[in-house]
């Protein structure tokens, strides 16, 4: 099983422990667990988006020079 799998099932563990328990502990989990979402959506942004992290110049294609932009 993936680690990111592993991740997830324990987010949603922790959110079903937490719930009603009025301690503070749902609102750090669901922190925990929106923290974890935005990761994902930062690994998937860079994956997709034209330009680089920062969004800057586009990702070089393999053999791309730099030049010739």
């Amino acid at each position: 099983m993936s680690t990111d799998t592993e991740k997830h099932r324990a987010l949603l563990g922790a959110l079903r422990d937490a719930q009603g328990k009025g301690d503070g502990s749902f609102e750090r989990t669901v922190t925990d667990a929106f923290e974890h979402i935005f990761e994902h959506l930062g690994r998937l942004n860079d994956h997709v988006s034209l330009g680089g992290p920062d969004g800057g110049d586009p990702h070089l294609k393999p053999g791309e020079s730099p030049t010739l932009r």
